[in-house]
């Protein structure tokens, strides 16, 4: 299949037009687009020396990378987090929660879940399925939540998603990259953050994106590469 029929398809599926204005989508570089592509390689970040793929291979990866690639790469970012069924979806799923509507309605960021179990439920499902997850104020194992709000990502360096969270009166906000300022500002709010780390809260996303290369029929394979391990 030619380069720019893989594009056209992938556009199709995830509109470029639903991606925040300031993202880095699409390609990352001058390519051939009559070019033959019969592999692809999925990334939620490419590091130079993944940059070494033979002719006929296509990279997409998740965020934008912080180099200019060889490889043909294209890049499926804040449109992939908006769609629905994109990242988000993928989270919720994973969490067993119920998405019912958008956490932030000015730009379509995260979901609203609905829950309506005992936290001991919630907190064995995290803990079976990530491995360094933080919280800010603790819960009740006993608690019923009812309402969680999820944002993929980077949802919690953002103190607008915590006070949002906070109006929308939602008992826990789940996501990645908490600070020491959105965590005193949450203890402020007596509002619950759940940590889960920034890859991690996106990593289920990229076997959604598979499921859509798969029907192009081409070899496509998932390259997790996690940036931060273990001391």
């Amino acid at each position: 299949m030619k380069l720019k029929d893989t594009i056209q398809f992938l556009d199709e599926k995830i509109p470029k037009n639903l991606a925040i204005k300031s993202d880095k989508i699409g390609f990352q570089g001058n390519y051939d687009l009559n070019q033959d592509i019969n592999s692809i390689k999925i990334f939620m970040d490419l590091y130079p020396k993944y940059d070494n793929y033979p002719k006929k291979t296509l990279i997409i990866t998740h965020h934008p990378p912080l180099f200019k690639p060889k490889t043909p790469t294209y890049t499926i970012h804040s449109n992939w987090d908006i769609i629905d069924g994109g990242s988000n979806e993928a989270l919720a799923n994973n969490l067993n929660l119920e998405v019912t509507d958008i956490f932030d309605k000015a730009t379509g960021i995260g979901r609203i879940c609905k829950c309506n179990y005992k936290f001991k439920l919630l907190k064995e499902n995290i803990l079976s399925k990530y491995t360094n997850p933080r919280i800010v104020n603790k819960l009740d194992d006993n608690k019923i939540i009812k309402n969680v709000g999820i944002i993929s990502g980077f949802g919690l360096k953002n103190p607008k998603y915590v006070n949002l969270a906070n109006k929308n009166n939602l008992d826990i906000l789940i996501s990645g990259d908490l600070t020491q300022e959105t965590a005193i500002l949450a203890k402020n709010l007596n509002i619950t953050l759940i940590d889960l780390g920034h890859h991690e809260s996106e990593v289920n996303g990229l076997y959604g994106l598979k499921k859509i290369v798969d029907e192009l029929k081409i070899e496509c394979e998932i390259i997790n590469i996690l940036p931060i391990e273990k001391l």
